[in-house]
């Protein structure tokens, strides 16, 4: 059984933003959008900001992202994160990267999350690799991902965060697993039919069976590897109610994790302390 946290000690309010990329195959090209996104959220007041998944690279070509993999905290990729971060001073959630493994052509899918001073604070593998097939459009990560085996959450002055990565979504038992946290990021790729389908459906929902905010910066329309990705970018509260969406084109999501708003809806319904499994 759970027993609520003090809220005492948290910032009342913060400002989140989250990107919506439409990567290519041009990882120096993604890099610079993001970097142009990131900054243009932290001017306008985001302490913390968040990437799509693959925001570095979406290519059909394999060999493309095993050149592009580094070793974890190493390598002009995450060298250019760790900078944008401490020149800016802000929490930054990148998306998803590949990362090398001792697993010939195969990579991990990485969330890397760095502090305001530029430092590596958590990293997170996905560990739900995607699989799906319909009218000629296929998918199967197993084939060129090893996925993780924890979860991962990081403490800030606003609230507890835990991580996830697209598919993962659609697993409830990973979110249950974070215990309390006050917002959960989920850096996504969704395609086009599971995205108009389940989207919006899955984000609300975790929200509010975990009462708190859910930020799911995204990637969105047509890519270099022929996918079509859904967009919708996303901030919803604890209530499960959309503060702001991005449905379509490049940009930014915006809005405020309110600590007290959480503590409201959780002492009106105090169900995160009703379980029982």
């Amino acid at each position: 059984m759970m027993h609520p946290r003090s809220f005492s000690h948290l910032d009342a309010a913060v400002t989140l933003a989250a990107a919506q990329m439409n990567s290519s195959d041009d990882w120096q090209a993604n890099l610079a959008t993001a970097e142009h996104l990131v900054t243009e959220a932290a001017r306008s007041g985001a302490q913390l900001v968040a990437l799509p998944e693959f925001f570095p690279l979406i290519s059909k070509d394999l060999q493309v992202r095993l050149d592009l993999a580094e070793e974890e905290g190493r390598g002009p990729l995450q060298e250019a994160l760790s900078a944008l971060a401490a020149r800016l001073g802000i929490w930054l959630v990148a998306g998803s990267l590949p990362l090398k493994t001792y697993v010939e052509d195969k990579t991990t899918n990485t969330c890397l999350v760095y502090g305001p001073d530029g430092q590596q604070v958590v990293r997170y593998d996905k560990i739900h690799l995607f699989g799906f097939q319909k009218d000629g459009e296929s998918y199967n990560e197993s084939e060129t991902f090893i996925p993780g085996e924890r979860p991962a959450i990081f403490d800030t002055p606003f609230g507890r965060v835990g991580l996830s990565i697209c598919y993962d979504l659609r697993f409830p038992e990973l979110f249950r697993s974070l215990d309390e946290v006050d917002l959960l990021i989920v850096p996504s790729a969704f395609t086009v039919p599971t995205g108009q389908a389940h989207w919006e459906l899955l984000l609300r929902a975790r929200a509010v069976e975990n009462q708190c905010y859910v930020l799911a910066p995204a990637q969105v329309g047509q890519h270099a590897d022929g996918r079509k990705t859904w967009g919708h970018s996303m901030l919803i509260d604890p209530w499960g109610e959309v503060v702001a969406c991005l449905p379509q084109g490049e940009g930014l999501v915006s809005g405020q994790l309110d600590s007290q708003r959480i503590q409201e809806i959780r002492g009106q319904l105090p169900a995160l302390n009703h379980r029982r499994l």
